[in-house]
C-alpha cells in the first residue's frame, strides 16, 4: 500500500465530496423516533436516508449493491453490499438518526445550521455519526483505487440508534443470511480520547432509564396552608433517589447495578490516564470554581466506563421559576438515566430499578416508575494479534502516534446484539467524538482532520484483514 497516495485520495474525497454532503445532512432535522414520534409524517428520516443513498450511487464501488430496507412501521435501514475477494466478510455499522436540538448553542451555531470553524464542522449528527457511511465507503474506494484486495463488506446504516435500536432486531431477522458471517465488525459510532491517535473502544456501558412519578395530592394547594402538613412530592422523590444513589459521593448503592472490573480493563484505564492526564476532566465546561468528582484520571476513566452512574435528565410538574406561585404541587415527575457496567444485564437492572423505587412509598404517596429504556452494554473480545498489529500500524502511519485503548461511557445497543450473534468476530469500534465535540449537547462538532485520518486507518485495517491469512 502507498500510504501517501491513500491519504491523498482520502483527503480529496473528504474535501470534495464528504464534507459538502455532511453539510447538507446537518440541515435535515431527522430526529430519532423517540424524540419525533411523528417521524413518518414529517418525512425527515426518509430525506436523510435518500440523501445518503444518492451519495453512495454518485460514488459507486465496484459491483456495489445498495438497498433501502423498509418494514411496516419501522425506521428504514440503508444496506450496502460491496463484493470483495475470498469468502470472508466484514460488517460495517453506523447510524443516521439524530438527537434533539438542545439549547445553549454558541453565537452563529445551531443544530441544523452547518458551520465550519478551525477544521470543525458544527451541527447535529455529523460526528454522531452521520459521517460513518461516507468514511467507510471512502476507505473502500481508496483501496480499490490502488487495486488492494479486501473482503466482502456489508454496511448497515440504521435510523433508530438514538432511540435504543428497537427497530434493528426485526430488520436483521428480515435480512437473514444476507449479512453473512463476518469475521470483523467495524463501527464508527464511538469516541476518541484526543485527536492525536487512533482510539479503539474496548467496552460500552449499558443503560436503564425511565420516568419516576410521585403523586401526593389530587391538585395543588396553598403552601402556607399545607406546608408542614402535606409532604412535598419533590422531597419524597429525593428520598426515593437516595435508595439508588449516595448523594454525597454519587456512588450507586444497589449491588445489582455493579459488575466486577476485569484486570485488563483496569490496566487499559491506567494507560489511557497516562496519555490523557487532566484532560479527562478539564475538557468539560465547568463553571468557575466547580470541578470533577475526583482528580485521579484512572478512577475517572473507570467511573465513566465500568461503574454505574445516575443522571436526572428531565422533569415535569415543576413550573418555570418566573411563574412559580406559593403552591405545594400535587406531583413531581423525573426522568432517570442510569448508566450500567458493560456486563450488567440491563433488563434485570430496569426491573430492579422499578422494584427499588416503588416499594414502600414514603407517606403512602402514589409512586410509579415506568421503564422506557433497557440496553445492555458490551465488552470486546480479546484482540487477535493481527488486528492489534494492524491498529498500531494504522495509527502510526496516519496519526504518527501509537494506538490507544479505552472503554466508552455511552451505549451502542447494536454491539451487544452483534457480540451474541457473532461470538467469534473481531471488533473495531472507534469514532471522532473527542474533547469538546459534545455529542447530544450544544455545539456538537466533527473534527474534520480526525475524520480523514480515521478513514485512512479503516482502509489499512481492511487491507490487513484480507492479508492476515497470508501471514
Amino acid at each position: 500500500m502507498d500510504n501517501a497516495a491513500l491519504q491523498g485520495f482520502v483527503n480529496r474525497r473528504w474535501d470534495e465530496a464528504v464534507v459538502p454532503a455532511l453539510i447538507d445532512y446537518i440541515r435535515i432535522p431527522n430526529k430519532s423516533p423517540a424524540f419525533d414520534p411523528d417521524w413518518q409524517a414529517h418525512g425527515f428520516m426518509d430525506e436523510a436516508v435518500e440523501h445518503l443513498h444518492q451519495w453512495a450511487l454518485r460514488y459507486p464501488l465496484r459491483d456495489m449493491k445498495i438497498d433501502v430496507v423498509r418494514l411496516d412501521g419501522r425506521t428504514p435501514l440503508l444496506k450496502i453490499d460491496v463484493p470483495g475477494q475470498g469468502d470472508d466478510c466484514v460488517l460495517m455499522y453506523g447510524h443516521l438518526d439524530k438527537q434533539p436540538e438542545m439549547a445553549g448553542w454558541g453565537e452563529g451555531l445551531g443544530p441544523w445550521q452547518p458551520v465550519i470553524r478551525d477544521g470543525r464542522l458544527y451541527g447535529r449528527g455529523a460526528a454522531d455519526d452521520g459521517y460513518a457511511m461516507f468514511a467507510g465507503l471512502s476507505a473502500l474506494a481508496a483501496l480499490q483505487a490502488q487495486g488492494i484486495a479486501h473482503a466482502r463488506c456489508v454496511m448497515l446504516i440504521e435510523a433508530c440508534e438514538e432511540s435504543g435500536s428497537f427497530d434493528l432486531p426485526p430488520i436483521i431477522a428480515h435480512l437473514g443470511e444476507l449479512i453473512g458471517n463476518p469475521s470483523l465488525v467495524i463501527a464508527l459510532d464511538s469516541g476518541c480520547g484526543n485527536y492525536d491517535q487512533l482510539w479503539c473502544t474496548t467496552s460500552l456501558r449499558g443503560l436503564a432509564g425511565g420516568t419516576l412519578r410521585v403523586e401526593i395530592l389530587s391538585e395543588g394547594v396553598h403552601s402556607g396552608d399545607a406546608g408542614g402538613i402535606v409532604p412535598c412530592s419533590f422531597r419524597i422523590a429525593r428520598m426515593l433517589l437516595s435508595r439508588i444513589e449516595d448523594e454525597q459521593s454519587g456512588a450507586i448503592l444497589p449491588p445489582a447495578f455493579h459488575s466486577p472490573i476485569p484486570p485488563a480493563r483496569q490496566r487499559q484505564a491506567a494507560a489511557a490516564a497516562a496519555i490523557l492526564g487532566k484532560s479527562i476532566y478539564s475538557k468539560f465546561p465547568f463553571v468557575p470554581g466547580a470541578g470533577p468528582m475526583s482528580t485521579d484520571p484512572t478512577e475517572l476513566i473507570l467511573n465513566r466506563t465500568w461503574r454505574p452512574a445516575l443522571s436526572i435528565i428531565g422533569a415535569e410538574g415543576l413550573p418555570p421559576a418566573a411563574n412559580a406561585g406559593n403552591v405545594l404541587r400535587p406531583m413531581t415527575e423525573l426522568k432517570l438515566s442510569l448508566r450500567l457496567p458493560p456486563t450488567c444485564d440491563a433488563r434485570a437492572a430496569a426491573a430492579e430499578l422499578k422494584s427499588t423505587l416503588e416499594s414502600n412509598p414514603p407517606h403512602g404517596a402514589r409512586v410509579s416508575f415506568a421503564p422506557n429504556w433497557a440496553s445492555s452494554g458490551w465488552d470486546a473480545p480479546e484482540l487477535a494479534p493481527w488486528l492489534e498489529k494492524a491498529l498500531e500500524a494504522a495509527s502510526r502511519a496516519y496519526f504518527g502516534k501509537p494506538a490507544a485503548y479505552m472503554g466508552e461511557g455511552g451505549t451502542i445497543p447494536f454491539m451487544a446484539m452483534l457480540g451474541e450473534r457473532f461470538p467469534k468476530a473481531q471488533f473495531l469500534i472507534t469514532g471522532v467524538l473527542g474533547p469538546n465535540s459534545n455529542a447530544h449537547g450544544p455545539n456538537e462538532f466533527l473534527h474534520i482532520p480526525t475524520g480523514k485520518r480515521l478513514t485512512c486507518c479503516v482502509a489499512q485495517v481492511l487491507a490487513d484483514h484480507f492479508r492476515r491469512r497470508e501471514s
